[in-house]
């Protein structure tokens, strides 16, 4: 056996690394699968966050439930560019803060006079982002602060009415949602209340059954930070009780200074999906992660933080390390006090969408292996090429199967020169390859849950 075939010997089809390839539990992590909601979301794995409002006017992150219509005395606003940058970015999805924890809600709600209407202004932003996005092609968004400041009857039983009521406007009246962000944030001194979630649920899936709800929600889950960082394992099936609202409450901003320690937060590679922690769980769900960073170090405009703006470089590590290992992003992008997102930012975010766009621009080789029926997979170029990336994609709907994995680069002569070291694939993995020259490669699934189900292997120079 030469070297070469030693690094394939040991896969799948063989011993698995010493774990079972089908049993009763593993029957179990199978059939947890994405709903069609997720399934749609998984095929959107780059959107964008516009934080607009009240604290726009008043340069704040948090409101102090004291605002009236008339502090909100800006005169100018622009969502046509909003979703002309966005989709500058190679963004597919926008979604707007309609209503922040101030209380101050973007259209024109039937619910309470503290809203853009009532203001100077007088416009329904809500209504004209929708349209924005749908001229630019976007999926349009919405969150929807549980949280409210203002509100007279919060922190009672009626608030719930009053939510739903809101939530029932917004879904009701600006066409097609892909995504319901509720936010966890609650300060320090907020009323003790329990939010009707289930409820809220329901609403949204009678209302718009192909929208995802994410972090306090039950389709997306959230990262577990706002740095963009991910876990070097982001699995997708996890334990069920992780959907558990108050979990994210618990570790969720609780004053307006903790914006920043938020972005500087690091967490660890907590384990949330291996089969030792799927073991303990009675009940598992299909719960991707979904990572929430902003481009400036807060999440409204502030000009103090035009120096501030992550870099187009910066902006294509976070896409690499969210989209291109298992999660979804979601970039924030706040305009400024004159309804335009600013230069810097738009700079940045052009770049990105160039970088994006340049990723799978030259194809060397694209495949679609379905049912892996032996261990390994051989992928030959034309001839000796200069590869820059690797995709890698299970198909989803069989569930997330791959839990180990090497790739190695064919170089001539028929060596083998190691590439990759991996865990999880899920619905994308992205392997920066910076130009190694090869005439092909090889994939070897080390570990897996059943048989692999690869919907696509491409290989871009």
């Amino acid at each position: 056996m030469t070297r070469q075939e030693a690094k394939l010997e040991q896969n799948w089809t063989t011993d698995n690394q010493g774990v079972p390839r089908m049993d009763r539990e593993v029957r179990r992590y199978l059939r947890v699968r994405p709903s069609e909601a997720q399934l749609l979301q998984s095929q959107r794995p780059f959107y964008c966050f516009v934080h607009f409002g009240m604290n726009t006017a008043t340069g704040r992150e948090w409101g102090c439930g004291q605002e009236t219509p008339a502090d909100f005395d800006l005169r100018e606003v622009h969502p046509e560019q909003w979703a002309r940058a966005v989709k500058s970015a190679g963004a597919v999805g926008l979604i707007l803060t309609c209503k922040h924890h101030d209380g101050f809600c973007l259209w024109n709600t039937a619910q309470t006079d503290f809203s853009v209407m009532h203001s100077a202004l007088g416009q329904d932003i809500v209504a004209l982002t929708a349209q924005a996005c749908q001229k630019e092609g976007l999926a349009f968004g919405v969150y929807l602060s549980p949280w409210d400041m203002h509100e007279p009857s919060y922190g009672s039983t009626a608030y719930n009415d009053f939510f739903c009521a809101q939530l029932t406007e917004l879904l009701t009246g600006y066409g097609p949602v892909f995504e319901v962000w509720f936010d966890g944030a609650k300060g320090r001194n907020a009323k003790d209340f329990s939010y009707d979630w289930d409820r809220y649920y329901q609403l949204v899936r009678r209302l718009q059954p192909q929208a995802c709800m994410a972090v306090c929600g039950p389709d997306l889950r959230w990262v577990g930070n706002e740095a963009g960082k991910t876990r070097s394992s982001e699995f997708s099936v996890v334990p069920a009780s992780l959907t558990q609202a108050e979990i994210v409450q618990a570790l969720s901003q609780h004053g307006e200074e903790e914006a920043g320690r938020m972005q500087a937060l690091l967490s660890g590679d907590e384990d949330l999906g291996s089969r030792q922690v799927l073991a303990q769980a009675e009940d598992l769900c299909w719960y991707p992660a979904e990572v929430d960073v902003s481009i400036r170090p807060g999440w409204f405009y502030h000009p103090q933080e035009d120096g501030a703006v992550k870099s187009e470089e910066r902006l294509w590590e976070l896409y690499l390390q969210s989209v291109g290992q298992n999660c979804s992003l979601l970039l924030n992008v706040p305009p400024a006090r004159d309804g335009r997102i600013a230069p810097a930012d738009l700079a940045a975010l052009a770049g990105l969408g160039r970088r994006i766009e340049a990723m799978t621009a030259q194809p060397l080789l694209e495949a679609a292996p379905g049912r892996l029926l032996s261990g390994w997979l051989e992928f030959d170029f034309s001839q000796l090429q200069a590869v820059q990336f690797c995709v890698l994609e299970e198909d989803i709907t069989k569930s997330q199967r791959v839990e180990a994995f090497d790739l190695y680069w064919k170089l001539p002569g028929g060596a083998l020169s190691p590439a990759c070291s991996g865990t999880v694939i899920g619905a994308r993995r992205v392997i920066p390859a910076q130009g190694v020259e090869a005439a092909g490669a090889v994939l070897v699934v080390r570990q897996s849950r059943g048989r692999p189900w690869l919907k696509r292997a491409g290989f871009y120079g």
